[in-house]
């Protein structure tokens, strides 16, 4: 029996027709949303049914909360899935589907929120007994006060908006002087990015690892990780490069890091799936709690690769309130997945390269390719300039290597720049290639490249 007969995806490009797959095997009917910008891309053919919600812009349409939950009544889904970026995070959107008498296919509107509110976040992770960054969770009522903290924490710091997410507004400060040009425009972005001006200060770690763990828990109290994701291939503190296992851990490590990620989501009472997002300090080996993103990730494919699980198909068994069918024992990692994210941009400058795809041809034989567009379409100037993803699963991360470098060598895109130029010179690089890689490794390279011109 399906877990459910029909669920709108209040989402677009490539995690729409990622959901959609999914649901296709399970026999549930799929409802598509798409902007003007969308009409004629895949996703929306590939629904069972497709609504129009208006302009391109994302505030006229994905993120209209009204409009999809109009849309949600009118085709008579029962479950919403939000995917990820737009209203996934929105503890508004999870509770007004909950008063529509829609299920919402993530966690509770007050997890959402709770975990939404970093300093909230760290306080909940410390009572857990999890480790987190260390730094400041009160407060700051002023630049004269964030200096006073600062100096009993010691530079270098990180300044970040409690409410924030996605690399928005993060500054870091090595000294006094920085702290104070950087506080007024640090709480004036996390007000109009987030409609929450409030921000704290933790240690900034210069040589880091980003390391997450994917859990999953349903509502009878099973609470279970997936392993790790190795994520500190980045580019202005977003991600570009996710693999698993990451080439850093040692067992005993991992499962250290994957037991902490446990404790935090029981203390909390989470349900459905969610990433705990871990900082490691490369020059110590310790680890600390950064964030947890209440959602499906971009990178969950790569979880898929080593475990063999169809994350979706998890998420939509917990909504509908069917325990998990599995045990942590039951959950092992097989062989090596890497996931390239494909990016509409100069690799250079990393600026957005929206456009006609004219040619847009990729070895389907080799991996998995989730993609937003095919060839003909045009590459929106509205949304995130992410193409689609690479995703690549062996036997060991040699293997695994050698087949995305085939990859990339016989992927043929025309019409846009792309950052496919990046991949190969990483696959080039030993550093990349054995594992000796931190969270700056993509701007260090590229401040070498151009002081050597």
């Amino acid at each position: 029996m399906p877990y459910f007969n029909k669920i709108l995806i209040a989402n677009r490009g490539e995690i729409a027709r990622r959901i959609i797959r999914t649901c296709n095997r399970l026999g549930i009917e799929t409802v598509a949303v798409y902007s003007d910008a969308d009409e004629d891309t895949p996703f929306v053919r590939e629904a069972s049914e497709a609504y129009s919600i208006g302009p391109s812009q994302a505030s006229k349409s994905y993120l209209d909360i009204n409009k999809i939950l109009d849309v949600a009544k009118k085709s008579g889904a029962e479950a919403v899935h939000p995917g990820y970026g737009f209203l996934s995070e929105n503890a508004k959107f999870a509770k007004s589907c909950q008063e529509a008498g829609i299920t919402f296919i993530g966690p509770d509107a007050d997890k959402i929120e709770l975990m939404g509110d970093k300093i909230e976040a760290r306080r909940h992770m410390k009572k857990a007994g999890v480790p987190v960054v260390p730094g400041w969770d009160g407060q700051l009522d002023s630049v004269e006060h964030a200096k006073e903290i600062a100096d009993d924490l010691g530079y270098p710091l990180m300044l970040k908006a409690s409410a924030g997410g996605g690399g928005i507004g993060m500054h870091v400060v090595q000294n006094e002087a920085e702290l104070e040009k950087s506080f007024s425009s640090a709480k004036q972005t996390a007000g109009s990015s987030f409609g929450d001006d409030t921000v704290f200060l933790e240690r900034f770690i210069s040589k880091a690892r980003h390391i997450e763990v994917q859990v999953i828990a349903d509502n009878e109290g099973n609470t279970l990780h997936l392993f790790e994701r190795e994520c500190s291939i980045q580019r202005r503190n977003q991600k570009v490069v996710e693999e698993s296992p990451s080439p850093f851990l040692d067992e005993k490590l991992r499962g250290q890091l994957c037991e902490s990620a446990v404790k935090g989501v029981k203390e909390i009472g989470y349900t459905n799936a969610g990433t705990m997002e871990f900082i490691f300090d490369n020059d110590t080996g310790e680890y600390y709690f950064l964030e947890m993103n209440t959602r499906l990730q971009v990178e969950h494919p790569v979880t898929e690769g080593i475990t063999g699980l169809d994350l979706v198909e998890l998420q939509l068994r917990i909504a509908a309130n069917q325990p998990l069918n599995i045990s942590q024992d039951e959950v092992t990692k097989s062989g090596y997945a890497i996931e390239a994210r494909l990016y509409a941009e100069d690799p250079e400058t990393y600026f957005p390269s929206p456009g006609k795809l004219k040619t847009f041809k990729l070895p389907e034989e080799l991996g998995r390719f989730d993609v937003a567009y095919e060839e003909g379409n045009t590459v929106s100037p509205f949304y995130d300039p992410m193409v689609g993803k690479i995703i690549v699963h062996g036997k060991d991360r040699n293997e695994v290597f050698d087949r995305l470098e085939e990859i990339i060598d016989q992927t043929e895109i025309e019409g846009i720049k792309t950052n496919i130029s990046l991949f190969k010179e990483l696959l080039n690089e030993s550093d990349f290639r054995e594992g000796k890689y931190t969270t700056d490794y993509l701007q260090t390279r590229k401040k070498g490249k151009e002081e050597a011109k």
